[in-house]
């Protein structure tokens, strides 16, 4: 399975169509729009705009399609889903293109102008459309037939594990869940000899992290027995990080309450732990806004880097830049970079979170601070994929390791990049003890559950007025 074979078969598929469907349209112009209007079949058929519009044009519509997460999850898309999809973004497209291309084209009446719109959304959607189909379908066969599975273990050991063990694998058509295993919560529980019988015992569940990186797992199934359901909110924290899709089996009373939700008819009743945090063309929004404002800020501004670069530099001895390991996205490491505040060896009897009278903060630092100019370094970070303009703030592994003994559910903050600012940091700001941290926590929770651009929009409006009024600290 090549997922990066499967999404340029996508990309490419759409290319030629689109460019397929502009040179039919144009034909179409040549020989039925213009000919009404002029009289006189065209002399030269391709001219410049169509030659413009075929180099453009198709690189606009991929970007379009990227933006709208088209590209995500190439393996695991719903026909039906993926033609509303397509029908909804080449409606968008092609009016887009009518308002600012074709309106000013010459005409003999305005009825053209329906027929024109009508012929290019008709040629682009359906041609997208087909060749979309023919790659889902073949996808989809293949996962029927099991020549395409996600690798899959089951966490349980007892009937429930059995039951959707069984259930699953005695489909006529496959799933998708190639089951590698199954792993019991810990040697009290034991298991289920039967199921031992029919599936791998990989381990115990403290394993887990183990067995998901040496058996490349991209599905887990909860599937523990009620009187182990005390161990739900730890499984699902601790998994938080693995970067896998998480589903547990419902009782009656999950299905009652709305929170089975169903995706498709053909799959088994079972709640999707969702760590989608907003629409994934939310997120490709966001991603590339991310991007274009960092290079934006570090190409326009950077004579104030210049200026800060030597204030810092003069203003005490040591580095220009502070660089420290931070937790990012999924639990990974990363360097943030920051222009350095303190004096040299400020930590050297071991980590310590700064106070508002800190005496390691140089004169600068604290100016810094206090407009935030000491995080602007983290454009950078931005560029890498490290981080993003809003996200909650990310710690060091030091102080994360005492936050999760008091508040266990710190681990969902790990579900999305970290931010040069956050709702937690505009609200709270910076935190001075691990109490601090904790009570913040809640703020970037709630971020994390309400994400959208709208919410971005007006985080960045409040981090600019706290830098304007110098509230920074």
């Amino acid at each position: 399975m090549n997922k990066a074979l499967q999404t340029f078969k996508y990309i490419f598929a759409d290319y030629v169509a689109a460019a397929l469907a502009w040179s039919l349209f144009y034909l179409y112009r040549k020989f039925y729009i213009e000919p009404d209007k002029f009289g006189i079949l065209p002399e030269k058929l391709f001219d410049r705009q169509y030659i413009l519009g075929i180099i453009i044009l198709p690189l606009a519509w991929l970007l379009t399609y990227y933006l709208t997460g088209i590209y995500k999850n190439v393996y695991r898309k719903s026909r039906i889903n993926e033609l509303i999809q397509t029908f909804a973004t080449s409606l968008i497209g092609v009016t887009f293109i009518f308002f600012f291309i074709l309106l000013d084209d010459f005409v003999s009446n305005y009825k053209a102008y329906y027929k024109v719109f009508a012929v290019l959304f008709c040629l682009h959607f359906f041609i997208t459309a087909f060749f979309r189909f023919i790659l889902s379908t073949i996808t989809a066969y293949k996962i029927n037939n099991g020549i395409i599975g996600f690798n899959t273990v089951i966490i349980g050991s007892n009937q429930r594990a059995l039951k959707i063990f069984e259930e699953i694998s005695r489909k006529k058509k496959s799933s998708g869940n190639k089951f590698i295993g199954f792993i019991h919560l810990d040697e009290k529980n034991g298991f289920s000899e039967q199921l031992k019988q029919q599936l791998t015992h990989l381990g115990e569940y403290k394993d887990l992290k183990e067995i998901v990186k040496k058996h490349q797992i991209e599905e887990i199934i909860i599937a523990i027995e009620s009187w182990e359901h005390a161990y739900l909110e730890t499984i699902i924290n601790e998994l938080n990080d693995f970067g896998v899709i998480i589903k547990i089996i419902p009782d009656v009373y999950d299905i009652l309450s709305g929170q089975v939700k169903m995706d498709s008819i053909s799959e088994e009743a079972l709640i999707v732990i969702n760590k989608q945090t907003m629409p994934e063309w939310q997120q490709a929004v966001k991603r590339f806004i991310d991007v274009s404002v960092s290079v934006f800020v570090m190409v326009a501004f950077c004579w104030v880097y210049i200026i800060l670069m030597l204030v810092v530099k003069f203003g005490s001895k040591g580095s220009i830049f502070f660089k420290q390991e931070r937790i990012g996205k999924g639990g990974n490491p990363f360097y943030i970079l920051k222009f350095r505040t303190m004096y040299v060896d400020a930590e050297k009897f071991g980590p310590l979170l700064s106070s508002s009278n800190d005496p390691r903060i140089t004169k600068v630092g604290r100016f810094l601070r206090k407009v935030r100019l000491d995080e602007i370094p983290q454009f950078y970070n931005v560029i890498k994929g490290d981080m993003s303009l809003v996200g909650p703030r990310p710690e060091r592994k030091f102080y994360i390791d005492q936050i999760v003994v008091h508040a266990p559910h710190y681990v969902h903050l790990h579900r999305v990049r970290p931010g040069i600012t956050g709702y937690g940091q505009v609200k709270y700001g910076y935190a001075e003890n691990i109490e601090q941290m904790v009570s913040r926590i809640k703020f970037d929770l709630l971020y994390i559950e309400n994400m959208s651009l709208m919410i971005d929009f007006k985080i960045l409006v409040h981090t600019v007025l706290i830098v304007i009024q110098g509230r920074g600290k």
